[in-house]
């Protein structure tokens, strides 16, 4: 049994919005990707996809991903990512996949799982600058209430580690100190997990250790379209 990431997937299946257009790499990326998840992830595993799941734009858009996505092994976990209109209320997502007959998919909102001893927390998170516009800064501070009861809901399981995922990077290249980093480190959470940044964007992207806090990118064409492997 293993712990799996990878982010931002943009499943076109319901909709006509090829992903090549944003380069070479993106080419046949729904049948490499399902290969190489396959091949790695086996079905007693979990897999949390830290946003950018599917383009649609309303769930009954979305069900030949959803579709997809069911048929690859392993358990799924999703957050929200900020191409994610189909997303609702966690009441109606979970009506609509149990509709569906999509078992072994849920959704990380305002809540966390368990994995064995390690506590799966986040939210979508947002981007971050020194000076916001007042709306920005309102999104922004959502986010971070957000996060903080996803991992207090947490915190009452009494885990070993605590990881945490976000669609949005939590800093930057050129700055740790953010308040979602803070908050990180407050709670002691020692990994964070995030997607968004593609292609050129890397250069922004920090991926190392920043107080005590260990961030890593996993955007699917950034990696290869190969889910990463977090714990066993």
């Amino acid at each position: 049994m293993a712990l799996f990431t990878i982010s931002d997937l943009h499943l076109p299946l319901g909709v006509n919005k090829p992903m090549d257009i944003f380069g070479p790499q993106w080419e046949n990326y729904v049948a490499r990707l399902e290969e190489h998840w396959q091949d790695c992830v086996k079905p007693e595993d979990v897999v949390v996809l830290p946003g950018d799941f599917s383009w649609a734009t309303y769930l009954e858009e979305s069900v030949r991903d959803f579709a997809f996505l069911n048929r690859l092994n392993g358990r799924k976990i999703l957050l929200k990512g900020n191409h994610d209109y189909w997303w609702t209320t966690l009441h109606k997502m979970r009506t609509f996949i149990a509709a569906q007959g999509f078992s072994g998919i849920d959704f990380l909102q305002n809540n966390s799982y368990m994995y064995q001893k390690t506590a799966i927390c986040g939210t979508r998170g947002w981007a971050w600058a020194k000076e916001m516009a007042a709306e920005d800064q309102k999104i922004y501070n959502r986010e971070l209430n957000r996060l903080e009861l996803s991992i207090q809901s947490a915190l009452r399981q009494e885990p070993e580690e605590v990881l945490v995922f976000l669609h949005y990077p939590p800093v930057l290249a050129d700055d740790f100190h953010t308040p979602m980093a803070e908050l990180l480190q407050r709670y002691g959470v020692k990994r964070c997990i995030y997607g968004h940044i593609h292609a050129s964007g890397s250069r922004y992207a920090f991926e190392g250790t920043a107080g005590n806090v260990q961030y890593t990118l996993v955007s699917c064409d950034f990696r290869g379209f190969y889910p990463i492997q977090l714990c066993e």
